[in-house]
């Protein structure tokens, strides 16, 4: 008798079905673009698909004009807020203007030398002198007290959110979506509600920016307070401590330099809407760019532009020094307070820092004379003396309009040299090179034939189902459908023309940031010479808001598409540099010495070793990158650039609402999308080196 013998063989293991879905949705994409290539063509997307919302937009506007003094909204909610914050900002011009300019020169001085020492007490002092100098003094102070009454508001909202959101892992969870997506839409998107309920001028100007303003104080109070160190929260309930005195007496002093460094983002993120908010009749600084921009008076708008550039420089190096706090006033401070160090072997600077600390020593000694409170506060104390005491001075000799006479006015000079550039450097010669060349190049070369391609050669429904192949293969299916809603609510909104219009500029304008930064990036993280070459460069690119790179741009392509390219690069840049220079730091030693062991050459240890496993950090950069171009590219809208920011502009300024809600809920989605997708490929290249976990 036979014994039958049963063979057990492993169940075939197939990749999912989802694994190909990617494959099919380029496949049925291919047959779409061969069709309407060689078979009829599937033309624009179709007008009649169009949601219709500009129409009943427009009506809602036109009555809320209409009932704006009946409804019970506007006499009990946005009436009386708009009425408060206009009288807060009101107030504070009024005080601003009032006051004579040396005393606020004054009170900047003060500030900085006693956050930081008497360099940047200087510093701030020519920050404000060239303001002055520049014949714009009235309007800095304008822009200043907008500014000041936003910052303000948004702190007062900011920290406690982000003291609330620290207490509560609920709380956090709800906070997170929200402030993810009043930080990815551009800043330009948040003035379109807020001037159809508080009409044109400063407040919505204000609001908008303490909307734009709020996330980085609500996350970075959040941050400093969730690392205040667990062994130092036992000790405040070991000794008896309440929770709310435990969060006022350790733990916000623990976390002050984090919530200080909100302070500082939070300061500049609103100095940069403000700045854009002179479309809704803000006035200030912004408002003198705009109707230099408009005029194509570029000698104006320079000096408009370096003076937004100085008051940037002030605030951010006033708030960043105050989490930073240095008392040099103290009798313990030794070395030189304002030449620098390596000049203590000449004579004539130990003398001249001799005289500086002799004063700093009297006006300690003057202090330590005040008795109880007054002499535990004695740099508040005498600094309020001086203050009074000048401006007493100022008011009986008539200081308080600063001097015309001291203008020094760079617009005619620097008008004549863009004149001399438009002629000289349009094109040079007959070599063929020059803006003029350089601009017809990437118009006619570039961004003719990529919007050709993604409107004539590649139909609209091909393009969806590309985007969501890359989508669902990055990230999964749900990541694609959600790609497949967005992209058809854009052509809903009947904006899927200006959309590709726009993602064509992001595309060459990103292109463009990457092939600059990652191999200057690269450059500094291996060279430390070029680094600190490159560092203030960087700072300063970073430090100027965003509507002053089209001042300079202009000068020689004047309008269009290009210059918004330009100063969009420009504009993101440091941070795909910053990024991709800590990212090649970053990598562990050990894997380097290991490849240099094995006889790698330094090529090919960063091509094999470093960028692989900075890859991560890299395409971070190029997340911000994007985001930054992309804010850049709308605001280029202002000089003429195609796409949905020319869309936003257009209807603001011809009073069709309708028409910049749609531009605007399209700039969202796109932000969202492109965003989601940098992200996704991030963590992609995490999977490929390695590094999740």
């Amino acid at each position: 008798m036979t014994k039958a013998i049963a063979v057990s063989t492993p169940a075939r293991t197939g990749r999912p079905l989802s694994h190909y879905a990617p494959h099919v949705l380029v496949a049925l994409a291919l047959l779409l673009i061969a069709y309407n290539l060689f078979v009829a063509p599937i033309g624009a997307f179709p007008a009649d698909w169009n949601l219709g919302l500009r129409a009943p937009l427009d009506e809602f506007k036109k009555w809320v004009v209409g009932n704006r003094a009946t409804s019970p909204a506007f006499l009990f909610f946005f009436d009386p807020v708009s009425d408060g914050m206009d009288f807060v900002i009101r107030q504070m011009e009024a005080l601003l203007l009032w006051l004579p300019w040396p005393v606020i020169v004054a009170v900047a001085f003060l500030l900085g030398n006693r956050f930081s020492g008497l360099r940047l007490g200087l510093g701030a002092v020519l920050c404000l002198i060239f303001m002055g100098l520049f014949g714009l003094w009235d309007e800095s102070m304008e822009t200043l007290a907008l500014m000041l009454a936003a910052v303000t508001i948004a702190l007062l909202i900011g920290i406690p959110l982000g003291v609330w959101v620290a207490r509560s892992n609920r709380a956090e969870a709800v906070m997170r979506p929200i402030l993810d997506g009043m930080q990815t839409m551009p800043a330009f998107v948040y003035l379109i509600p807020v001037v159809l309920f508080f009409g044109i001028g400063p407040v919505p100007a204000a609001i908008a920016a303490v909307i734009y303003a709020v996330p980085p104080a609500v996350r970075l109070t959040n941050l400093g307070l969730r690392r205040v160190a667990d062994d130092v929260l036992e000790a405040a309930d070991a000794f008896g401590s309440t929770p709310r005195q435990t969060l006022v007496k350790v733990q916000i002093p623990q976390a002050l330099p984090s919530i200080l460094t909100g302070v500082n983002q939070t300061i500049m993120m609103a100095l940069s809407i403000v700045i854009i908010a002179a479309l809704v009749g803000a006035g200030g600084l912004g408002d003198v760019v705009l109707r230099s921009l408009r005029r194509l008076d570029v000698g104006m708008a320079l000096e408009a532009g370096l003076t937004i550039v100085l008051m940037a420089i002030l605030l951010d190096r006033l708030s960043n020094a105050a989490g930073q706090i240095h008392y040099v006033s103290v009798a313990g401070f030794t070395g030189f307070r304002l030449l620098p160090e390596q000049w203590q072997r000449h004579g004539w600077a130990q003398a001249v820092e001799k005289g500086i600390d002799g004063i700093y020593t009297l006006c300690r000694r003057a202090g330590q004379a005040l008795p109880g409170f007054l002499g535990r506060h004695s740099y508040l104390v005498l600094s309020l003396v001086a203050l009074i005491a000048l401006a007493a001075l100022c008011f009986a000799l008539g200081w308080t309009e600063f001097p015309e006479a001291w203008r020094l006015s760079l617009a005619a000079p620097v008008n004549a040299v863009v004149k001399w550039m438009q002629v000289n450097l349009y094109e040079i010669g007959d070599s063929g090179l020059g803006a003029g060349p350089f601009s017809d190049f990437v118009s006619l070369f570039i961004l003719a034939p990529l919007r050709h391609l993604f409107t004539e050669i590649i139909p609209w429904p091909a393009l969806i189902l590309l985007v969501a192949a890359l989508a669902g293969w990055l990230a999964g299916w749900k990541l694609a459908l959600t790609y497949v809603i967005s992209m058809l609510f854009i052509g809903y909104l009947g904006m899927w023309g200006a959309a590709v219009d726009t993602f064509t500029q992001v595309l060459v304008a990103v292109a463009a940031t990457i092939a600059i930064g990652v191999p200057l990036g690269i450059w500094a993280a291996r060279r430390r010479t070029v680094e600190r070459v490159m560092r203030p460069i960087l700072d300063f690119l970073q430090t100027i808001p965003s509507f002053v790179y089209l001042v300079p741009v202009i000068m020689l392509f004047n309008v269009g598409r290009v210059p918004g390219l330009i100063a969009s690069v420009l504009y993101a840049l440091p941070p795909q540099i910053r990024l991709t220079t800590l990212g090649i730091r970053q990598v562990d030693s050990a894997a380097v010495e290991a490849a240099e062991s094995f006889g790698s050459t330094p090529g090919q240890t960063l091509r094999k070793v470093q960028f692989p496993l900075a890859l991560p950090q890299i395409m971070l950069g190029v997340n911000q990158a994007i985001m930054m171009v992309l804010s850049m590219v709308i605001i280029a809208g202002m000089v003429g650039a195609a796409g949905l920011g020319l869309e936003v502009v257009d209807g603001m300024q011809n009073n069709r609402m309708g028409q910049s809600v749609e531009a605007g809920l399209a700039i969202v989605i796109l932000a969202i999308m492109f965003d989601r997708l940098t992200q996704a490929l991030a963590r992609r290249a995490e999977e490929s080196a390695h590094l999740s976990v």
